[in-house]
């Protein structure tokens, strides 16, 4: 599926960026107290060497929140008129915690919705914001991806643990033009559900991964999608500046690297640090690229992502000029109760 934007309506714009992380950094040593492994085992297989952790009273809606409020302010606006939530891990079955990030932003009244499309869960909210400005719903959506993904595996599976991580990233999207820097390209999106299997956590229990499989997918579905977005962009893959791809696993963004010939250059990873942190990998991602100067206004983007499901969606844009944010892994600030 693709969301062209060849649509009359107006483009969503990138025009406000934010990150939270827990403040707690848990290393690989640490783990390996509690786990049959070893920290080569973990970095060699996964290019992990620690992820943040929330702490037991910290919510998804805390760290929503906490990056929402964060893009808002680079944004300089706290005008939306609505709030897509990528998340697998909502405070609650019901209700949504969309609703109770808004009241906490103070945007009582506004549509507020949660989106559930695992580690693709970020894109799939873009797509879904871009739609609410294009048929003039709204004039400017607020997008964020959070999860708290490291309660998910058994506290004694020496490969998922090492894995999941918990933090939060958020955009803003306005109504402008498809000129603009920031205006999001087409949208390609995709799910294989007779694949459910493969990475699932089946109700009230703990994640279960079939790694091997999972991987080959990861990768043959990326490359495809980061290839239809970046062709319905009018644009070649040598013409991406940078691809930031969902933050899974190291040698899965080293294989899509290879398949694209995309260098180690032109990959923006965070992983060592963060851990996957599921929906909220990308924007994350994002935050630390650009406060860093690994993305730069002008460059060409590529985002992709693949998840459970299975899913998988990319889509392109040209980074704008935003007002800098903090770095997530460096400014811990932000209180998170």
């Amino acid at each position: 599926m693709t969301s062209p934007r060849t649509s009359p309506g107006p483009a969503a714009v990138v025009c406000g960026l934010g990150a939270a992380l827990p403040p707690r950094s848990v290393s690989n040593a640490q783990l390996c107290r509690e786990l049959d492994t070893s920290d080569e085992w973990i970095r060699t297989r996964t290019g992990i060497r620690e992820r943040r952790i929330a702490d037991p009273g910290v919510s998804t809606a805390d760290l929503a929140a906490a990056a929402a409020d964060q893009a808002l302010q680079s944004c300089g606006s706290s005008d939306v008129q609505a709030l897509v939530l990528a998340t697998t891990t909502p405070d609650h079955l019901m209700p949504a915690t969309a609703p109770t990030v808004a009241a906490r932003l103070g945007l009582t009244g506004i549509a507020a919705f949660d989106v559930a499309a695992v580690c693709t869960g970020f894109v799939y909210a873009l797509a879904t914001a871009a739609g609410l400005i294009a048929g003039g719903t709204a004039q400017q959506v607020l997008v964020i991806g959070a999860d708290r993904m490291a309660r998910l595996p058994a506290p004694d599976d020496r490969t998922t643990r090492p894995l999941f991580a918990d933090g939060a990233g958020a955009v803003v999207l306005r109504s402008g033009d498809d000129s603009e820097a920031g205006a999001l390209g087409p949208v390609v999106l995709g799910s294989d559900g007779t694949h459910r299997d493969l990475l699932l956590v089946p109700h009230g229990g703990h994640m279960q991964m079939q790694g091997p499989q999972l991987f080959r997918h990861a990768v043959t579905r990326m490359c495809a999608a980061t290839r239809q977005a970046v062709q319905l962009a009018g644009w070649h893959i040598a013409d991406v500046d940078r691809v930031v791809p969902h933050q899974a696993n190291s040698r899965i963004t080293d294989a899509v690297g290879r398949h694209l010939a995309i260098g180690t250059d032109r990959r923006v990873q965070t992983i060592a640090h963060t851990g996957n942190t599921g929906a909220a990998s990308i924007p994350l991602a994002l935050a630390q690229a650009a406060a860093d100067g690994t993305v730069l206004p002008g460059h060409r983007l590529c985002l992709t992502a693949f998840g459970a499901g299975l899913t998988w969606g990319a889509t392109t844009l040209i980074w704008p000029d935003l007002k800098p944010a903090p770095s997530p892994l460096h400014d811990t600030a932000k209180e998170l109760s």
